[in-house]
């Protein structure tokens, strides 16, 4: 069992890191007014980037990964049957203290942290990274904006960053959700049973209760 724990958190950091995706051009932000703006479409969501932003790579049907070439940001796209799940396994990586904001009816939870690539602790390029999660009835729903350490787009004041303010809310306030079919289970995504994974929960929730002990092994 402490086995299977060490993978479920050792590919929780790997998915972090993964979300990355590609490493684009700089460019030059005209001002701050973004007039231009690129459709998202997948079977889950739509609606609409700022800027010039376009289809890098699709995984299947529930893993879409776009990029705007300009300002070096990347937006990776995917939807899980549990998302909830999948930030609680976050949190004790240190992804925590989300903002919470509500468009068209539908509510975010926003979370801001950084990362540098390929975990590379010595690496000066470093990663601002602005994860929006939603839990539908049905499934749920992610997205993860990387702004690259190359971006001329300033991600390190949060909520009034032009990071957020001029990409992230604009792209809030136009999404539609969709329910898609064969949306993966996240057990699935850790390479274990549903019974498994809920006993991996289960350690996490004791964890974050205070049994740090729980986590041990």
């Amino acid at each position: 069992m402490e086995d299977k724990y060490t993978i479920i958190i050792l590919a929780a950091i790997v998915a972090v890191i993964a979300i990355v995706g590609f490493v684009f051009a700089t460019g030059m932000l005209n001002d701050n007014k973004i007039s231009q703006t690129s459709p998202l479409k997948t079977e889950f969501m739509e609606g609409s980037f700022s800027g010039n932003v376009s289809l890098v790579n699709k995984t299947e049907n529930f893993m879409y990964s776009y990029g705007d070439k300009q300002h070096h940001i990347t937006y990776n796209i995917s939807t899980v049957d549990n998302s909830s799940a999948l930030m609680e396994i976050y949190e004790i990586q240190g992804v925590t203290n989300p903002e919470k904001r509500s468009f068209n009816g539908v509510d975010w939870n926003i979370y801001f942290t950084q990362a540098v690539p390929g975990n590379d602790t010595n690496s000066t390029n470093t990663m601002n990274i602005i994860i929006c999660q939603h839990q539908g009835e049905k499934q749920g729903y992610l997205i993860y904006a990387i702004f690259d350490g190359k971006s001329d787009v300033n991600a390190t004041t949060q909520m009034f960053s032009p990071a957020y303010k001029d990409y992230i809310e604009p792209l809030l306030n136009s999404i539609t959700l969709k329910e898609s079919k064969n949306v993966p289970k996240i057990n699935e995504e850790y390479g274990l049973t549903e019974e498994e994974f809920a006993q991996q929960m289960d350690l996490i929730h004791q964890y974050k209760a205070g049994n740090t002990s729980a986590l041990e092994g």
